[in-house]
């Protein structure tokens, strides 16, 4: 006797069950109708079915490569009953916990997992029985070799029962379906082709591929126009209806084995809670399942979220609804909240929450989901009681990780309500170790010693949160609020530890600031997307001229972006000097090409190629499209404030922060950034901010005395060392050197900018230090103070750590520059963020029309009415003169403009 196996079409068979069963509910009102017809099939099993093998195929999430041939196909599917959906995952759950295995594969659908393992099981001499009602297995259907089963009917389907149905053989139906098409699945077919019409042609001429070899014959003659017209669609067609059967290399067919045991056993509690009395009874009789068990198995259970062993806390699954604001509501202005959201990716603009987690204690922590949607997803929370319990919890002293990220997915339900920030532990392991690993995963290791659940292993590759199943997508997201509570309580003690200070520089400015930082992030900046098409255009004409120069100057046609192939050109083909070789070959950087300037003159035309193609790449193409995408055309960039270890601000997704400013092409893309309709952008400077720090913390009476008057301090510097005679011509340099120092450069760096020898390099910066010695002194004492403490603070006490101990003569070296330039960099970056803060509360308090934009290093950039522009302006300018009392005085320049390239 040859082997059994069964396939089960799982989704298609609990459907059939779902709408053939009347609409079961258990005491709570659940939906059981499904369940019930589902556990009815598995008893069934041995006395319906004698197989020795049993497998359930399941369709995989995510598009599959039928889409790639057809993005229309299954697009217009309507969703399944919510009470269908409600008990899918429970009966999928059922078919792992009581032992059977599944097939499924990504990119492909169940029914291709059905044919592959039909296949093997036929080339093996098994007889296999496929429990689907899906007409789509009909052409796997081989006399009595294959045969599906109808498991509600109880009947098989052979060969002849699908030449009685539908007048066609089994191996004749994908073409049947390429005429026919199928409205459910989207497959077009041949228009106007119909049931009667698509069988006549088939058993005329047998298959699709002699249809259209003998279209000429084809009687009546609208039919034929039918066919001719449709053709195309009738090979798509085909192909959207064939099933894969090539998946499986090779089976092992004993993970298949259907054993004798009873599978009811694993789920004894959920078929209690489900009330699958039917079974419970037939397990009472049989003496598996005794009634003290029955009595003392709680029917209502709360969900499981999957934890580590050595979790260490537990996670509950939230989506009564009651429950959640009860949990919320007990939540006061003392309570320390740990809060983290997920979702369905990185883009507020255009992504959503799909939930939310919170904790209230190191013990426990909570998931509530929102907006799961894979199918058979259970009910969630709605959105107005998310909204309430997000409201509750933000009464509370909510801690979060990068919670400035949170928080945009957040805004969208609460409106009219403002968000509060207590902690954010991102931004405190930053303040104790500012050049350390940010991520939670990292730190919970670092700090807790926990490590946390892997989010490529709770979420496939392809897919997005949404389609984590609950259970799982609970372990996640509430592993995320516990972690960020106990981090909490471990950076409060280490920052304590290294200086109270810390905290307090956290709450006063850090943790507002991330607020500050948000609303810039959501308001964006307008770009005129004319202004940026015209310009793009302007530039891809001239490098193509470029190109073409290139090309002729060197004699031949390459790759002008590969660096490979233009050292190749350069030094082998022209034979030009060799200035400088890497492993890789010829370096052709910047600096090459500026030493092989009077070489050749293609080396000119070379610079202003690399000069417009990283405009086009790095800012026309990309902010064009940013612009085009957003009706209002505005640009958001994200702003990340623990980036580096100084404290000064870096821009991303774009980066608005390095867009040129020196060059004539650069200032155009500037122009291209304007005021929205009514409105100016207003644009204040901080004026030599990082010498004025030099001024405050060296007490150098020249640099004191010249800011103080509001002296030309390069000019002032240029008199200092080259006299009254020649400061005037000297001035470019004095203020090369004033900011060069302040950065560490020496005589080499200084040399090369400025073009002379290292010798007058040397002569220069000896003469600067004799004429400024207070300077000195000052940055001798950064750098002793810097090792005997192993760090230095900025100018509100936020720290930097070096450690000489283990650094290498060059390492040593990089820490003596760095700790000088953090000094006075870190420093710039505390006056901005306060001056940032400050002016934030004062337009929120008054709600003044202005908006704050952009910060780009010294520089802020502002948005207000066209009327108040002026008033504004000034206010704002004052509030960062005065923002902290300095021995000398701050300045910033004001200017106001339609666009950026007016802030001048």
């Amino acid at each position: 006797m040859p082997k059994t196996i069964t396939v089960i079409d799982t989704f298609g068979f609990f459907f059939r069950s779902f709408y053939a069963l009347p609409p079961l509910t258990n005491k709570e009102g659940f939906p059981t109708g499904l369940l019930t017809g589902f556990i009815n099939f598995i008893d069934r099993l041995h006395q319906d079915h004698a197989s020795d093998y049993i497998v359930f195929a399941l369709d995989a999430k995510g598009p599959t490569f039928r889409n790639e041939i057809d993005p229309e196909y299954k697009a217009h599917r309507p969703p399944p009953p919510d009470e269908l959906k409600a008990q899918l995952p429970i009966a999928i759950e059922w078919i792992e916990k009581m032992g059977f295995k599944t097939l499924m594969q990504s990119g492909f659908e169940a029914d291709d997992m059905i044919a592959s393992i039909t296949k093997k099981a036929v080339e093996a001499g098994m007889v296999v029985r496929i429990v689907s009602h899906d007409k789509d297995l009909y052409q796997l259907i081989d006399d009595d070799k294959v045969v599906l089963v109808d498991a509600i009917k109880r009947k098989d389907v052979n060969e002849t029962e699908c030449l009685e149905k539908y007048g066609i053989r089994p191996e004749q139906f994908t073409d049947y379906q390429a005429l026919l098409g199928d409205s459910a699945d989207n497959v077009p077919g041949v228009k106007g082709i119909g049931k009667v019409t698509a069988q006549k042609l088939l058993n005329a001429y047998e298959t699709l591929d002699n249809v259209y070899a003998n279209i000429d014959e084809v009687k009546p003659a609208g039919v034929q126009k039918k066919l001719r017209e449709g053709e195309e669609n009738a090979w798509m067609s085909r192909k959207l209806v064939t099933l894969r059967d090539d998946l499986f290399e090779t089976v092992a067919w004993d993970e298949y084995d259907m054993d004798d045991r009873n599978p009811f056993l694993p789920i004894v509690p959920e078929l209690i809670r489900y009330e699958m009395n039917g079974i419970i009874r037939k397990l009472k009789a049989k003496k598996l399942i005794s009634e003290e068990e029955i009595s003392q198995e709680n029917a209502v259970q709360e969900a499981e979220c999957p934890l580590p062993a050595n979790a260490g806390f537990t996670a509950k699954l939230i989506t009564d609804e009651s429950e959640l604001a009860a949990l919320t509501g007990a939540i006061t202005p003392e309570t320390l909240v740990a809060f983290d959201t997920e979702t369905t990716g990185l883009d507020y603009l255009e992504d959503t929450m799909v939930g939310f987690s919170f904790c209230l204690s190191a013990e426990e922590a909570y998931y509530v989901p929102v907006a799961h949607s894979y199918l058979g997803v259970p009910e969630q929370v709605g959105k107005a009681a998310a909204s309430a319990a997000l409201r509750q919890i933000f009464t509370g002293r909510v801690v979060g990780h990068n919670l400035k990220f949170d928080l945009h997915f957040v805004n969208h339900y609460m409106e009219g309500f403002e968000p509060s920030l207590y902690a954010d532990t991102m931004i405190m392991a930053w303040l104790a170790a500012p050049e350390s690993a940010l991520s939670l995963d990292k730190l919970a290791l670092l700090h807790l010693n926990h490590t946390m659940i892997s989010f490529k292993e709770t979420v496939k590759k392809g897919e997005d949160f949404s389609g984590v199943d609950l259970a799982d997508a609970c372990g996640y997201a509430a592993e995320d609020a516990w972690a960020t509570w106990r981090l909490y309580e471990k950076l409060t003690a280490l920052l304590g530890l290294q200086g109270e200070h810390l905290l307090e520089e956290a709450a006063a400015v850090e943790f507002p600031f991330s607020l500050t930082l948000g609303a810039m992030e959501e308001a964006g900046i307008r770009v005129d997307t004319k202004v940026l098409a015209v310009f793009l255009e302007e530039a891809k004409e001239r490098l193509a001229a470029l190109t073409q120069n290139i090309y002729e100057l060197t004699g031949s046609e390459f790759n002008i972006n590969s660096t490979k192939q233009l050292g190749e050109v350069l030094f082998e083909k022209l034979e030009l000097p060799v200035v400088k070789k890497t492993k890789t070959g010829y370096s052709t950087d910047e600096k090459v090409l500026n030493a092989l300037m009077e070489e050749h003159p293609v080396i000119e035309k070379l610079l202003e190629y690399r000069e417009l193609h990283k405009l086009v790449s790095t800012y026309l193409d990309p902010l064009l499209q940013l612009g085009q995408q957003r009706p209002d055309g505005r640009i958001h960039t994200s702003y990340v404030q623990t980036g580096t270890a100084t404290g000064r601000l870096s821009s991303k997704n774009p980066n608005l922060q390095n867009i040129p400013t020196r060059t004539p092409l650069g200032a155009r893309i500037r122009e291209a950034f304007v005021a929205g309709k009514g409105k100016k952008l207003i644009g204040i400077d901080y004026s030599q901010i990082e010498l004025r720090l030099l001024a405050h913390f060296s007490d150098d009476p020249t640099l004191v005395d010249a800011f103080k008057h509001d002296k030309d301090i390069h000019l002032s510097t240029a008199i200092a060392l080259f006299g009254e005679e020649e400061a005037p011509k000297k001035r470019s340099i004095a203020k090369t050197v004033n900011f060069g120092l302040l950065y560490g450069m020496g005589q080499k760096k200084l040399s090369d900018t400025l073009g002379i020898t290292t010798k007058e390099a040397r002569e220069i910066i000896t003469r600067y230090f004799e004429t400024f010695p207070t300077v000195k002194s000052y940055f001798a004492s950064i750098v002793e103070r810097s090792k005997e403490q192993g760090y230095v603070e900025t100018l509100l006490g936020r720290r930097r750590y070096f450690d000489y101990d283990k650094a290498t003569p060059m390492l040593k070296a990089a820490y003596e520059r760095e700790s000088v330039n953090t000094v006075f960099q870190g420093s710039a970056a505390d006056l901005i963020k306060m001056a940032m803060n400050r002016i934030d509360d004062v337009i929120k308090k008054e709600r003044l029309p202005a908006t704050m934009l952009l910060q780009i290093h010294d520089e802020l950039i502002f948005e207000a009415d066209a009327a108040q522009a002026d008033a504004l302006g000034q206010r704002f300018q004052s509030i960062m003169e005065e923002i902290h009392p300095l021995h000398i005085p701050l300045r910033a320049s004001l200017n106001i403009g339609a666009h950026w390239g007016e802030l001048k």
